[in-house]
């Protein structure tokens, strides 16, 4: 050995002694040929772990520069890469090149790649086979110049995934092709949400492997839906990683690989050599043989007995028949000659006997042959490890352990459990996965098939052995370090559960709030909803509504970080719901300890009920629609079903197995007479109605998916338009009278996700994942207008691709709206011009829009008019009824409902304006807003009951006001008018004018007689309401928002405190009207003003990013607060006058000394998410509580604040955003606000 190798080593002996397992690295350096089995077992005999270590070492430096090699590849394969790292710089050069190669036949380079990109290492005896990997390599090359597809297909255990990661371990390949990366991704038969989690996991490994090499660039949160994380995953290939491969290892459904249809690179293994007809681009394929070549099975029976094939007795040549050449097979007896050398003669006649029955057959496969070997090579393990390896029976397929799990299973301390797994893993009885620390273990699919056959009996009592050893090693507790292991138990103790059928143990998990929030801070909350869906038929139907309620409208909240308080956010649930019903008696005994819970007292009084909800599929739902005449429904989704049902009843009229693939869009003729259907499978057919027979069927032209298929509105000339994922030919119009389509538009050169007919039928509008939205004139098929949509995103662009996702027509035509991300744009039909954006929640993504064909709503409302919660899962979409009286909408939960349009969005949302007031009167609550027909209501605050509800207003009412001396509600219209009522009949106390515009706020005297207002028309009045008599106070130049009463001593006389836009401050004598003080406070507009407790100072914010403190007595400014990055929008001094906070437009809350005017706190700072403000918007108004150890702020949501720390105690999260202002009472207990969609919340501490 070189003396710098040698000396390396030796300097680097401590540390590899420390961490190396010497067993699983002579494996490597046997294969390598550079140790002997006589010095393995001479290693192997030490008794520890860290002599064995030892003892490698000291064989290793007696041996050559080969063996220094090998050692180091075998610690680049093990994942030892911080120790190989220790011998890189001391590597011998051994080729004319000085290229440190690698015994698996790639640069030091490829291994750096494939082991970033989680490519499995070459098994320890491997055999190449290399016509199959030339012609894998021949066909990846075709890949360079553009995406596409290489299926390497063929039977269970032929070696499909050990190709797919030798054809790539070659360093032209890589450098040529694809210089952005190789990365692997294990699919497996996979359910939606364990997809979206795979899916999630390479999107934050690629997102770290490019913040490593471009620290700018940020990680994003967890994509929460499969369309968001597939939109994602499109954005880090084609962006990121332009020019990389990705590699699926063993695909099972259609369904899954459309999920990685993204226009990238993609190598896949699978068993069935069809399923990339159902994705777009490119396409070639690779057949592996079900066996080896004679040849080829004799060399891995040479490596395992380390002889050379020549010397191989005379029995190999008829195992390997026997095997039929099956890889698995051959590694199985391979493995047992290893440690039985003399048993060629016992092992075939084992073979030949095939004693072993299994109760499956299949023609396609000898699993005869795999059966005796399996049971071979279980007879020879000791009985102690028999039975362990017995229990693995239980393991999911497709899914890698690591040894902590087993040890819980087994009881066994961690290296005693790696001891057993490595004598199965010698045995080829268990694959290990050593891209991961720790290790991770896995069976071959034909593997467990044999174990579940040879233990069908058994495997109810091995899960609840599984579940029973969980309990006993958790009985404090579920394990919540994030790990492996962690992360198996979250996701598989249910599964052995209900196949343990422990029926009680499952409710009492599932249905625990502790399990929901420690599961959804772990994994998210998709692979929850899954389970309710997939446990279904098992748990009681009532209870677990429950739970899939909270969790389909809490969703979105449980994706964020920090990770909300679930306790919180279920006292939002029905008083009647189990979730409530514990996270009441959480918040309860939590209280009793200091902690701090908001029950919403009013939340019965909402309604959002569907009239009819039916479930007409097994799976979900993709597609609903209403006929022209509104009397029936027809649906489609992943069942490849067709069923059309009475809208009023639910009634089945038709049901027809429609497509040979997922059917994801169905639309009626004009007449009601034919229904269209558009497929997976390119297919598109339409069907008579009435008897349910084909009329036609369309299948050669459309080459990739079709989306979407609408026949015109009219009857006068019937067409039918569709829409595909075709790269160029993807929209058409179909006469169905005609074999073939009568024209196509061009113009999209990416998928075209949905098509629509405008209303006179003159135009089809088509929403592309280009980022554009095109309109076409049906007549001649000719583009006449494009949007760019994308163009709405310019700030997020570069970091996501924007994908169209359909586009509706007003009843009109004169509008057109679309839906992109998690926003509707509408957009004036003839100049293009947008006319309005509606932004939903950052997190949310609009799946889905239509137009009521009979009102404004959704294409010219601003605001939100319904909120329809009731379906479990993601929404497909959704349509009005033709009369715009019901809404359906179709979901994942396999459901579609039926809605009311007049009661979802009258009642949903309540529709109370912001602009309100509140009276907390010895208990009771009254609270006094406008509703959106500009009524003014009163209502009870203890039941959120309407106490007096006004005819509506000639003006619209801008702001109200209660009178706490007498039953009198004042309000302020817009037309300058104000009118005092008496509650409760509504009789009319007096109707004041004076005002020439608005009026934006109103408030009482504490004794009753004085009703204050201010204006849009700069000025303040001070009105005896009773009289009529009238002050006015005028001197501003812009209008009066606010005003506040200042008393700077018990005894002297209260004045009057106003602020505006103009920057000024003012003080008046309510009494003369005579301008006492004229400030000018701010060079921007005044946004906010408060008056310490004792009256002596006064703080005002503004516009210009700064607040500013005032003496009462001198009139100067005594402290001038910097450090707000935006405007300072609220402001608020604690009841003692020793603090004052400020909130500004980032959602940042500061938190100042008074008397010196230091910073005390900065709130919220660290807890910033990426996507939004500090708040989820403006801070718009603060309190303190009266011990002034509690600061209460509003924004995008409600957040309680410990004083002393400057850190968050709670958060309520309301439906809607946009909280303008919030009503405290004296004792800090109950808190009253409106948010921007009209929902009234009172909130009450728990106790």
């Amino acid at each position: 050995m070189e003396e710098g190798a040698r000396s390396c080593l030796l300097q680097s002996r401590s540390s590899l002694e420390q961490d190396i397992r010497a067993s699983y690295l002579m494996d490597h350096m046997i294969s390598d040929g550079v140790l002997t089995g006589d010095e393995e077992d001479r290693i192997r005999s030490k008794p520890t772990r860290r002599e064995q270590a030892a003892a490698l070492l000291e064989l290793l430096l007696r041996k050559d520069n080969q063996a220094y090699i090998s050692f180091y590849n075998a610690l680049v394969r093990e994942s030892y890469g911080d120790l190989a790292s220790l011998l890189h710089n001391s590597l011998p050069l051994v080729s004319p090149e000085a290229e440190k190669s690698f015994s698996d036949g790639g640069t030091r380079y490829v291994q750096a790649v494939l082991s970033e990109g989680g490519v499995p290492q070459r098994p320890v005896v491997f055999v190449s086979r290399p016509a199959l990997m030339n012609r894998v390599r021949e066909k990846l090359y075709r890949l360079q110049k553009e995406p596409g597809w290489v299926t390497v297909f063929g039977m269970a255990g032929s070696g499909k995934s050990v190709l797919a990661a030798e054809a790539v371990r070659d360093h032209a390949l890589i450098t040529e092709c694809f210089p952005g990366g190789v990365h692997w991704l294990s699919i497996g038969q996979l359910d939606r949400s364990d997809l979206l989690v795979r899916i999630q996991s390479l999107c934050f490994r690629l997102e770290q492997q490019s913040q490593e090499k471009d620290p700018s660039s940020s990680l994003h949160r967890p994509p929460g839906s499969l369309e968001e994380a597939k939109e994602r995953l499109r954005f880090l290939m084609l962006r990121r990683y332009p020019r990389s491969l990705l590699i699926l290892d063993d695909i099972w459904d259609s369904s899954v690989l459309k999920a990685f249809d993204i226009q990238c690179r993609v190598l896949l293994t699978t068993r069935d050599r069809s399923l990339a007809e159902c994705v777009s681009g490119p396409k070639s394929e690779v057949a592996v043989e079900s066996g080896l070549e004679e040849g080829q099975a004799l060399e891995i029976l040479a490596l395992y007995v380390n002889r050379k094939p020549q010397r191989l007795p005379e029995q190999a040549r008829s195992i390997v028949r026997e095997c039929k050449g099956s890889p698995l097979v051959v590694s199985l007896i391979g493995a047992l000659l290893r440690e039985f050398p003399d048993r060629w003669a016992y092992y075939l006649h084992t073979l030949q006997q095939k004693k072993f029955k299994r109760i499956r057959k299949s023609s396609s496969y000898d699993y005869d042959a795999l059966d005796q070997a399996m049971a071979a090579s279980i007879q020879v393990l000791s009985k102690e490890h028999r039975e362990l390896y017995i229990d693995l029976t239980v393991l999911e397929k497709d899914v890698k352990v690591p040894a902590k799990v087993l040890s819980v299973l087994w009881d066994l301390e961690p290296e005693e459990v790696e001891d057993v797994l490595q004598d199965f893993v010698n045995k080829s009885l268990l694959f290990r996965d050593c891209h991961h620390r720790p290790y991770l273990y896995y069976l071959h699919d034909l593997q467990l098939d044999f174990l579940a056959e040879m233990n069908r009996s058994g495997l109810e009592s091995l899960h609840t052995k599984v579940v029973r050893q969980y309990q006993q090693r958790y009985s404090q507790g579920p394990p919540t370090s994030g790990d492996e292991e962690c992360l198996y138990w979250f996701r598989f103790l249910t599964y052995h559960m209900a196949k343990a059928n422990l029926t009680q143990e499952l409710y009492s998990l599932m249905f625990s709030l502790d399990w929901v929030r420690t599961k959804a801070q772990i994994m998210g909350p998709a692979h929850l909803i899954n389970d309710y869906l997939e446990y279904s038929t098992i748990l009681d139907k009532e209870v677990r509504g429950h739970f899939q309620e909270f969790l389909s409208l809490n969703g979105h909240q449980l994706e964020q970080r920090p990770f909300p308080d679930v306790v919180q956010l279920a006292l939002s649930q029905p008083d009647s719901s189990e979730v409530y019903r514990q996270a009441l008696l959480q918040a309860q005994e939590r209280a009793t300890r200091g902690g701090l819970y908001l029950d919403w007292v009013n939340k019965s009084s909402l309604k959002s009920l569907s009239r009819l909800v039916v479930q007409p599929h097994q799976g979900s739902i993709y597609s609903a629609c209403f006929s022209h005449d509104g009397t029936k429904i027809a649906s489609c989704g992943s069942s490849k079903t067709l069923r059309v049902f009475k809208s009023t009843s639910g009634e089945k009229l038709l049901e027809i197995q429609a497509h040979d693939d997922e059917v994801l869009c169905c639309a009626f003729s004009p007449d009601d007479r034919l229904l269209a259907t558009c497929s997976s499978d390119r297919k598109v057919k339409v069907w008579n109605v009435e008897r349910g027979t084909l009329m036609r069927m369309f299948e050669d032209e459309h080459e990739e998916q079709v989306n979407h298929c609408q026949f015109t509105n009219t009857r006068r000339r019937l067409l039918l338009a569709t829409c595909s994922n075709d790269k160029f030919m993807n929209t058409k119009l179909w006469n169905i009278n005609k074999p073939s389509s009568q024209n196509t538009m061009f113009g999209h050169l990416e998928p075209v996700n949905h098509c629509c007919f405008s209303p006179d039928d003159a135009y089809l509008s088509t929403s592309s994942s280009d980022g554009t939205l095109k309109l076409w004139e049906v007549s001649s098929a000719n583009e006449w207008k494009s949007i760019d949509v994308a163009d709405m995103f310019s700030e997020q662009r570069e970091q996501t691709e924007v994908m169209v996702k359909c586009s509706t027509w007003s009843a009109g035509g004169r509008t057109i709206i679309c839906a992109a991300r998690n926003a509707v744009f509408v957009f004036d039909v003839e100049t293009a011009a947008m006319l309005l954006e509606i932004r939903t929640s950052r997190l949310s993504t609009v799946q889905y829009c239509h137009a009521c064909p009979s009102s404004n709503l959704v294409d010219m409302t601003s605001y939100k008019m319904a909120d329809c919660s009731g379906h479990l899962s993601w929404v497909h979409g959704v349509q009005f009824s033709p009369d715009g009286s019901l809404l359906l909408s179709c979901s994942d939960d396999q459901t579609v409902r039926v809605w009311e349009t007049n009661k979802v969005h009258t009642s949903s949302a309540v529709c109370l304006k912001r602009d309100s007031d509140v009276l907390f009167n010895n208990g009771d609550i009254t609270v006094v807003a406008a509703d959106n027909r500009n009524r003014l209501q009163v209502r009870n605050g203890r039941t959120g009951a309407v106490m007096f509800q006004s005819e509506n207003q000639e003006s619209r009412i801008c702001c109200t006001a209660i009178c706490s001396q007498t039953s009198a509600v004042g309000l302020g219209r817009e037309d300058g008018t104000i009118q005092v009522l008496e509650m409760p009949s509504g009789t009319s106390l007096a109707t004041l004018q004076g005002h020439t515009r608005a009026v934006l706020h109103c408030q009482f005297t504490p004794e009753g007689h004085t009703l204050i207002t201010s204006s849009e028309d700069t000025t303040i009045r001070v009105w005896r309401w009773r009289t009529g008599e009238c002050v006015v106070l005028e001197g501003h130049k812009e209008q009066v928002r606010c005003f506040s009463l200042l008393t700077t001593t018990p005894s002297s006389e209260t004045h009057l405190l106003s602020w505006s836009f103009d920057g000024t401050i003012k003080v008046w004598d309510m009494s003369s009207g005579e301008r006492l003080q004229d400030l000018v406070c701010h060079q921007g507009a005044v946004l906010a003003c408060d008056v310490s407790p004792d009256g002596q100072l006064f703080a005002t914010t503004s516009a210009d990013k700064t607040a500013k403190v005032w003496s009462s007595a001198s009139w100067e400014c005594v402290r001038l607060l910097n450090g707000h990055q935006d405007c300072v929008r609220s402001c608020r001094f604690s009841w003692d006058g020793r603090r004052l906070a400020t909130g500004d437009d980032n959602g940042e809350i500061r938190l100042w000394n008074v008397k010196d005017g230091t910073l005390l706190k900065i709130c919220s700072r660290d807890n910033k998410d990426a996507m939004d403000s500090l708040h989820g918007g403006w801070v718009t108004d603060l309190h303190f509580s009266p011990d002034n150890t509690v600061l209460l702020s509003t924004g995008g949501y409600i957040k309680w604040w410990n004083v002393e720390k400057g850190e968050a105690l709670q958060t309520f999260y309301p439906t809607g955003a946009n909280l303008k202002r919030i009503h405290v009472s004296p004792d800090f207990s109950t808190f009253v606000t409106i948010d921007n969609i009209g929902i009234l919340y009172i909130l009450k501490k728990v106790e």
